[in-house]
């Protein structure tokens, strides 16, 4: 394991004018200096996973304040989660309001290592990344994150596929987790999904572009929203940072992140075929299912559908936010996703 102590700066505090009214009101009141780490993780196979804490200088953890937020399936948390829009990211917001935070990037996502797949010809190798590796990233960082901690249990947010692997880990080791949050979570689907049409072979990784990953967020929403739906220069911080995490595709004309193809191979497998690739039924900690009313990767049907599977979640709820896609960390009314989760996850702190 290798740590890096970053920083111990002052909670960004007057940045929070960069949110709407709403998420204003929440911003915490006092300075508390925020402590930022970094570590690599050993995980299987000799790869090492990236982490991010940060949390309130001599604050105190527990297991209702300590949260770990997995990413989905096209970038690392460390450059959603934590990019600062306007100066304030949403893991900023959360450490914050006196939490202790992480942030995971599965292999070969954001800063974690890359298998040697991921710098040869995308069709040389099956897809990188499958669950069934993801999972035994997830459980490694739990575990550190545990041990460093002294816990028995944690918090666990996931966006998109990574509320699959958040919920699985829950469902499967219930004395771990403290509470659920799945945001934008995909379920069964009738036919293919807007990130694979699902036809042709599919290599270790696929290409992304700027241009492509722009497009596909504005055009979830009605289309005299979408000139507003992101503030000027935030998708600009994001594409230049996430794409310069990949050395060599940003080197190419035009750039591309070369994206793990493993939770595409498992939607055609699992989702797109009917099968359940995770069992909400056995979720017992209480769990919040959110997302954005113009979501078309997981639209709010699919959110229903999960909601209706966490049949043993106590005090289950669910949240659809107005004016909202896929990528709503990113987007103008991203205050309103801050608040909606931040209450769930204070409840059990107060």
């Amino acid at each position: 394991m290798k740590r890096r102590l970053i920083l111990a700066a002052p909670a960004l505090v007057a940045a929070a004018s960069a949110l709407p009214a709403g998420a204003r009101a929440q911003a915490p009141s006092s300075a508390p200096q925020v402590v930022t780490e970094e570590f690599m993780v050993a995980s299987g196979e000799g790869i090492e996973l990236f982490l991010r804490n940060k949390r309130p200088e001599g604050s105190t953890t527990g297991a209702s304040r300590t949260l770990l937020m997995v990413h989905g399936a096209g970038f690392g948390a460390s450059s959603s989660f934590d990019l600062p829009f306007g100066g304030l990211s949403w893991m900023d917001y959360i450490a914050g309001r006196g939490f202790d935070v992480w942030t995971l990037d599965i292999r070969g996502f954001g800063r974690s290592a890359r298998p040697p797949a991921l710098s040869q010809p995308a069709d040389q190798n099956p897809p990188v990344a499958r669950g069934a590796e993801a999972m035994v990233d997830l459980a490694a960082a739990v575990a550190f994150i545990r041990e460093r901690r002294g816990l028995e249990k944690l918090v666990l947010l996931g966006h998109s596929w990574g509320t699959k692997l958040v919920g699985r880990f829950a469902a499967e080791r219930p004395a771990q987790v403290e509470r659920l949050v799945l945001f934008a979570p995909p379920w069964l689907r009738d036919g293919p999904s807007r990130t694979d049409p699902g036809a042709g072979p599919l290599g270790a990784w696929r290409p992304l572009t700027q241009r492509a990953v722009r497009e596909g967020i504005l055009s979830q929403a009605p289309e005299a929203q979408r000139a507003g739906l992101i503030p000027p220069g935030w998708f600009e911080h994001f594409a230049g940072v996430t794409w310069a995490l990949d050395p060599v595709g940003i080197r190419a004309n035009p750039s591309v992140l070369r994206v793990p193809n493993g939770p595409v191979a498992d939607g055609r497998e699992f989702w797109n075929a009917g099968k359940p690739w995770w069992e909400p039924a056995k979720v017992t900690a209480p769990a919040l299912v959110v997302l954005g009313e113009w979501d078309r990767t997981t639209p709010p049907a699919l959110g229903f559908a999960v909601f209706a599977e966490l049949s043993q979640s106590p005090g289950k709820r669910m949240v659809v936010l107005a004016e909202g896609t896929h990528n709503m960390w990113m987007e103008r009314n991203r205050g309103a996703l801050f608040q909606a989760v931040q209450g769930f996850l204070e409840e059990a702190a107060a």
